[in-house]
């Protein structure tokens, strides 16, 4: 049996997402290969951080008894770690609904084909991130409507971007798609002028109400 490296286990709310204010249990592995230059959970990336192993048949249990039905599976970058298509075919099995975030460098494509296909929130890094070069846009190919693009954005630089990329590839018409405002770097005001005078259908507006709920920097939440 595979044991996965975890940071972090709690229950809260979805923070940003389709299921934005909804319970979930959040399961946060460790390590990333990339490094955006606002990441908020960059403490989680290194191959060195403090984590607990855990088997499937122990995360399920832990999730039994949580009582709770939404499985969030976020990092670090959780597509990474090795055999976690085990874990969420596992997960899936136990009749969990499974949503994984991801950075959008790595391929969906074996996780899109799994029996218990999970959710994805992909995310694209947009140019003030340092990450963009780093996309994989094969994946927006394998895109469902219970999926969702998501575009942190810093700057009219990035937005611009962002709609870019919306329009190339059909975002809206084949999946959610929000826009997230980097906390402290750009008013969520002007993400919204922007939204306007570009006439952006379709497109959310999303913030990180955890940051909001409780202090930006507080973890397990």
């Amino acid at each position: 049996m595979y044991s996965y490296p975890l940071v972090e286990k709690f229950i809260s709310i979805n923070g940003e997402g389709p299921k934005a204010g909804t319970l979930s249990a959040f399961l946060r592995m460790r390590g990333c290969n990339l490094a955006c230059n606002y990441c908020d959970t960059a403490w989680a990336n290194s191959p060195h951080c403090p984590c607990t192993f855990a088997d499937s048949d122990e995360i399920i249990a832990w999730l039994t008894e949580s009582g709770v039905k939404n499985v969030t599976l976020t990092g670090g970058e959780p597509l990474g770690i090795p055999h976690i298509d085990f874990l969420i075919e596992a997960m899936g099995e136990a009749g969990f609904s499974v949503e994984i975030e991801t950075n959008g460098s790595m391929s969906l494509e074996k996780f899109s084909s799994l029996s218990c296909r999970p959710a994805f929130t992909l995310d694209y890094k947009c140019p003030d991130s340092g990450m963009e070069d780093y996309m994989n846009m094969k994946n927006y190919a394998v895109l469902k409507s219970q999926d969702a693009v998501k575009f942190v954005v810093s700057s009219e630089r990035d937005l611009d971007k962002a709609k870019e990329i919306i329009t190339k590839y059909r975002l809206t018409s084949r999946c959610h798609v929000y826009l997230s405002a980097v906390f402290g770097r750009i008013e969520p005001r002007d993400i919204v002028s922007y939204m306007t005078s570009h006439c952006l259908n379709h497109v959310h507006l999303q913030l990180q109400m955890h940051k909001f709920i409780w202090s930006p920097q507080q973890r397990g939440v």
